[in-house]
């Protein structure tokens, strides 16, 4: 076995050692980071505030929504501050709460995915049974459970992977704290412990995919039955977008841990974690609003309360500006009463409502 020491630090994988590609890296991720935040917020925002979009559907649209919040604020603010800085280093405890954050939000991501086609399952084959199964209650139980169970999980996963002794070397060949790449710097036989746990995760996705596809293929049976048109297109709108942002989800993550570890770098690994890290929590709040209606409309009531909200304080900020001018003008008026200060009187009265 190989000398075994202390491990501190981690060195992670930089996009590029040129320090103008280091910038166009920096811009690209924040570009985005800024965009998954903003489309996000804006989906959480308005299943809060709006009445209409108080439904199962939505709630777990929100919980999916704060999922992918916290799983590109886990990745890509880390690296974006190492190219800003010009460096690769993650200390050990970062990289731990990296592994464990990231593994509790996709964890929990998947379970929220499957509690979503089992939602639309009851609401299109079975509408008159849908508020008695999915009522407020069940619906708060699902999520705890799903978020028990990601911790349980992840917790697991990541004390088993931090368990085992880096001998080989501290460096990652990956742009964040990956489990696979983690597992190839371990000299000891004690991985297989974690590859089991490995293995236990994809029976557990596989179980939940299997569950998603039956589920929609009763989805399916069921709209194909419905005799209007305009029935099966409000159907398939609500429907549609979950089935892309889970094929999305299980075809980025199944591209990025299928494929064999190899020992040194390759700008496929990297496409592949920034696949399923980056473009999911990115183009999720886009896939739901496209064919959504209910989304679009309490989107543009969010924007125009905005827009209503600054122009209302902006008006008030010129009234108070005008205001206090008139008090000036009135309060020399009394000191002096000049034909000029008399227009100057005048002119300060017309200006207030």
């Amino acid at each position: 076995m190989s000398n075994c020491t202390t491990v501190t630090e981690f060195l992670l994988l930089g996009f590029s050692d040129t320090r103008q590609l280091q910038i166009l890296h920096f811009v690209i991720f924040l570009a985005a980071y800024l965009a998954a935040l903003l489309g996000n917020l804006l989906v959480i925002t308005a299943v809060t505030t709006d009445h209409h979009l108080h439904s199962p559907m939505y709630y777990f649209l929100a919980n999916l929504s704060i999922l992918d919040l916290g799983s590109i604020s886990v990745i890509v603010p880390k690296s974006m501050s190492n190219s800003l800085s010009n460096t690769r280093t993650i200390s050990y405890a970062g990289c731990v709460s990296q592994v464990f954050l990231f593994m509790l939000f996709c964890a929990v991501n998947f379970s929220i995915l499957t509690i979503m086609a089992y939602d639309r399952s009851i609401a299109i084959c079975k509408p008159l049974h849908y508020e008695i199964i999915m009522n407020r209650r069940a619906c708060i139980r699902t999520a705890v459970c799903a978020w028990v169970t990601g911790v349980i999980y992840s917790a697991v996963h990541t004390g088993n992977t931090f368990s085992l002794p880096f001998c080989h070397s501290n460096i990652i060949n990956q742009f964040f704290c990956e489990i696979p790449k983690l597992l190839k710097l371990s000299c000891s036989d004690t991985y297989r412990r974690e590859l089991t746990v490995v293995a236990f995760g994809v029976f557990l996705a596989l179980g939940c995919f299997v569950f998603i596809i039956v589920s929609y293929v009763q989805i399916f049976t069921a709209v194909w039955r419905i005799p209007s048109e305009q029935g099966r297109q409000k159907a398939f709108s609500t429907c549609i977008p979950h089935l892309i942002v889970v094929s999305l989800f299980l075809s980025t993550a199944g591209i990025a841990y299928t494929k064999p570890v190899s020992d040194s770098s390759s700008p496929l690994d990297l496409l592949a974690a920034v696949l399923y890290s980056v473009v999911p929590p990115l183009m999720n709040p886009v896939i739901y609003s496209m064919r959504n209606k209910e989304i679009q409309a309490a989107l543009m009531k969010l924007l125009h309360r905005l827009i209503l909200s600054k122009n209302a304080i902006a008006s008030d900020i010129k009234k108070l500006i005008l205001v206090a001018a008139s008090d000036f003008c009135l309060t020399a008026l009394k000191k002096d009463g000049c034909p000029f200060t008399l227009c100057v009187r005048d002119f300060a009265r017309s200006l207030l409502p």
